[in-house]
């Protein structure tokens, strides 16, 4: 399954942005679906998840500000994220919970900063 992510770019700090992540077939329905993040000098993290039961778990550190959500009619995952920090700059990716290594796209690149 080919998965491509877009709808990154420059945001001043307390932005918001709306990230897409298309997928090439129908795993929505029988995957947890989750969006995951490499900052600079760091590893990729997964920092949202959302179950095949649509519920959704978050990392504390966007918590109340971040939502994971799928429209499974259209294969799309999205990630709302509101009061952007410069922390949160990171290229961004969405990939299946766990993450299968053959599905990671190049991923979005989030830059927060004034």
């Amino acid at each position: 399954v080919q998965l491509q992510a877009c709808g990154g770019g420059l945001v001043q700090p307390g932005g918001s942005l709306r990230l897409s992540c298309a997928a090439s077939g129908n795993i929505f329905r029988i995957n947890d679906m989750g969006w995951y993040r490499r900052a600079p000098g760091k590893q990729r993290d997964v920092v949202a998840v959302i179950t095949i039961g649509d519920n959704t778990h978050y990392v504390d550190s966007v918590k109340g500000r971040f939502t994971i959500s799928a429209d499974n009619a259209k294969n799309t995952l999205y990630l709302q994220m509101n009061s952007l920090k410069p922390e949160d700059t990171a290229v961004y990716y969405c990939n299946e919970v766990p993450p299968v290594r053959d599905s990671w796209g190049q991923g979005t690149l989030v830059t927060v900063s004034s």
